[in-house]
């Protein structure tokens, strides 16, 4: 059975990536292409042509308009075909799927299931992302890994300590014990990270100007299998919220990560960090986009390695897991189950 979680929205792009180009992007296995159309909207199609199997991709468009490279079957927006060369009548088969597509918080999201179930409502949100009050940096690094060693990584930051040393790792990541809650109504997934007296890492430090030891959390919000929050806080030991929730004294960072399969074997690893303070410094913001990318790139490389170990390993061997590993087991079992559910629900 494969674990794709089907009948879901997934991230395909950034907003900014989307354009009068065309735009392809395999998405749970599926080719898709991605453009805009001349009023602005996003549009995606199956990545072939109905003839030949051309990829659209690698052809033009006109107006908004698709023109296969190949033999010049043209495609409208809806993804049916308008023009075959040589007659006049369209075979009534000749046309690609089109995709349900919606742009929200700086992200291109694309519907991968039956179309009648896509409801923007179920589209979870990263509003910091395009938010003023907050900065932001981000990217897309191609993740040679199945999604699930991700999603791994991301929910046990106890790796910071030992893979991230120098940039985000201290030792007391790894020695602070977390809490993990699962809301099963709505499948959320959270786990916490509360560290009191802290070293202050060269990232943090760096970028806020605290000096010397910290308080610092990481309260991660999961909502699987397709977005990542963590939403970090760090101040001086000692400084903590006022009692009306405020928190003025506090340094915030959102970090975001979009967790979409490619195929089986391999992931885009979509990535943004937002922070709500030195809003303007562009010496903060090159900081951080440069050190973001090489801890993200750290992550992509373990991964990478981890994948081809897992690929040549004997089937049935078993892994061991320990208290830091509570919040990963409990996505593993909640993605278990709905690639189980989307397995059971009709091809259309």
């Amino acid at each position: 059975m494969s674990s794709f979680v089907r009948n879901q929205w997934y991230v395909a792009a950034y907003g900014k990536e989307v354009g009068r180009e065309l735009l392809a992007r395999t998405i749970l296995g599926e080719p898709i292409v991605f453009y805009r159309t001349e009023a602005g909207e996003v549009v995606g199609l199956a990545d072939r042509c109905v003839h030949r199997r051309y990829p659209l991709s690698e052809s033009r468009l006109d107006g908004d308009k698709v023109v296969c490279g190949y033999h010049g079957f043209t495609y409208d927006q809806g993804g049916t075909c308008v023009f075959v060369p040589g007659q006049a009548r369209i075979p009534r088969t000749a046309r690609v799927p089109a995709y349900p597509v919606v742009e929200q918080d700086s992200f291109v999201w694309v519907w991968i299931g039956e179309k009648d179930l896509a409801d923007p409502g179920l589209i979870p949100r990263a509003p910091w992302l395009a938010d003023p009050a907050y900065t932001t940096v981000g990217g897309l690094e191609p993740l040679k890994a199945r999604y699930e060693l991700l999603v791994d990584n991301l929910l046990d930051l106890s790796h910071e300590t030992y893979l991230h040393g120098g940039y985000i790792g201290t030792p007391e990541v790894a020695d602070t014990p977390i809490t993990t809650e699962v809301d099963e109504e709505h499948r959320i997934l959270y786990v916490s990270r509360h560290m009191d007296d802290a070293a202050c890492p060269p990232f943090y430090a760096k970028s806020t100007g605290v000096e010397g030891r910290i308080t610092r959390w990481q309260d991660i919000e999961y909502h699987p299998p397709c977005l990542y929050l963590l939403h970090s806080r760090i101040a001086p030991v000692g400084v903590l919220p006022e009692p009306d929730g405020s928190d003025p004294n506090g340094f915030h960072v959102e970090v975001v990560y979009a967790i979409t399969p490619e195929t089986e074997s391999s992931t885009h690893d979509f990535w943004a960090v937002a922070r709500d303070f030195a809003l303007e410094d562009q010496g903060v913001t090159d900081f951080l986009a440069e050190n973001n990318r090489t801890v993200v790139l750290q992550d992509v490389e373990a991964l990478d390695i981890l994948e081809q170990v897992i690929q040549a390993e004997p089937e049935g061997y078993q892994e061991l897991s320990v208290n830091i590993d509570t919040g990963a087991l409990a996505a593993r079992r909640i993605l278990k189950k709905m690639a189980g559910e989307a397995a059971k629900v009709p091809a259309k």
